[in-house]
């Protein structure tokens, strides 16, 4: 099978292509690198059946030759990122969603759209069944991100209903593991990098907020099975464990041996109180559930962030007291694509256009 993943340098995304790699597809891998980072799929770059284009899907996907799925994935995830570049994340999720979709339909291809717990917004319902249609602050800040996805949920539906596209949706619940940048913004990867750099962990509120935490490999495995099936869902993709923050904090600060403090700061706004799937759907229909339990999957999350100490004290500034919606400079490293990157026909953008992917 040849397999189309946008956002395929990123976080969730490398480890999507690898596994598809690992089982004998063929991968075409679109990123511009926005948010991703080309050492994600440096390890790929040899394997003949993997591609790299260089490509911003917010303004067109053109992909030479025969495609059997598309997995959608592209877009800024996490808090910093999103607040950062707003308006790239709302084109990613609408324009750069109806163009993986028409690619998908020209090659009557089945289409993942990688969507987010974050259409259920502040849940009034918990735990979030997939039945539950969401408390989301239309305008607040987080809406670029959260009405992204709702909208591209919508617009996918739309294909499926009207023309036919063969459509898979996943709502995926925090996801963590190796290849999570230390600056990200991200709950556990923010923990990791202050407790190995000595820093205060930053909990915001009284840490009694929850969330349930999925490793990597689990998460992809849930991707995959729902990229083999044709049901539609949406399907729960998460972990029904629930955990709250500053339960991940003692574990985090006990894995490590870290002496860092706890420092508490003000809740961001709109920020979920109670995060929690049911993935009832996904085990009846996709066969599908965890199986790496919280302690196994920070020993292999802590081992990658330990293995990469410049970068831990590159972004230990970045996180310091907490995110505002701007990472400074000096934390992020430059990235550029891999010289073995083929320049996608869009790869740069007409300056009126804001960028995605």
């Amino acid at each position: 099978m040849r397999v189309v993943v946008t956002g395929g340098g990123g976080f969730l995304g490398s480890h999507l292509c690898e596994a598809l790699l690992r089982r004998g597809d063929s991968v075409v891998c679109l990123d511009d690198f926005s948010t991703g980072d080309p050492a994600n799929i440096a390890h790929l770059l040899p394997d003949p059946a993997f591609e790299l284009q260089h490509s911003d899907v917010s303004l067109s996907i053109e992909v030479v030759g025969h495609v059997d799925a598309v997995a959608h994935l592209a877009s800024p995830a996490s808090p910093p990122d999103y607040l950062r570049r707003p308006l790239e994340t709302l084109a990613v999720g609408s324009r750069g969603t109806e163009n993986a979709l028409r690619l998908a339909l020209r090659h009557d291809a089945r289409f993942v759209l990688a969507s987010t717990s974050e259409v259920y917004g502040d849940p009034l319902v918990h735990p979030q069944e997939e039945t539950y249609w969401g408390n989301v602050n239309s305008i607040g800040p987080r809406s670029v991100y959260d009405e992204a996805k709702r909208y591209a949920e919508a617009v996918a539906a739309a294909y499926r209903r009207t023309l036919g596209v063969d459509v898979g949706i996943a709502r995926i619940f925090n996801t963590y593991g190796p290849r999570m940048r230390p600056h990200d913004g991200r709950v556990v990867s923010s923990f990791i990098t202050q407790a190995l750099t000595g820093e205060p962990l930053t909990v915001y509120g009284d840490g009694r907020q929850t969330r349930s935490f999925c490793y990597v490999d689990d998460l992809v495995r849930g991707l995959v099975a729902l990229l083999d099936s044709s049901e539609m869902g949406p399907f729960n993709l998460g972990n029904p464990v629930e955990r709250t923050v500053g339960e991940l904090a003692d574990l985090v600060l006990a894995m490590t041996g870290s002496a860092s403090e706890v420092h508490h700061h003000p809740l961001p706004v709109d920020d979920p109180v109670r995060r929690r799937p049911v993935i009832t759907r996904a085990r009846e229909v996709l066969g599908w559930e965890p199986e790496i339990d919280i302690a196994e999957g920070l020993r292999r999350t802590v081992a990658y962030f330990d293995a990469c100490p410049d970068r831990l004290t590159a972004s230990a500034a970045a996180i310091r007291g907490g995110q505002d919606e701007t990472v400074p400079p000096a934390a992020v490293t430059t990235v550029t694509a891999p010289s073995q990157t083929v320049p996608g026909p869009a790869a740069v953008a007409p300056a009126a256009l804001p960028s995605g992917g």
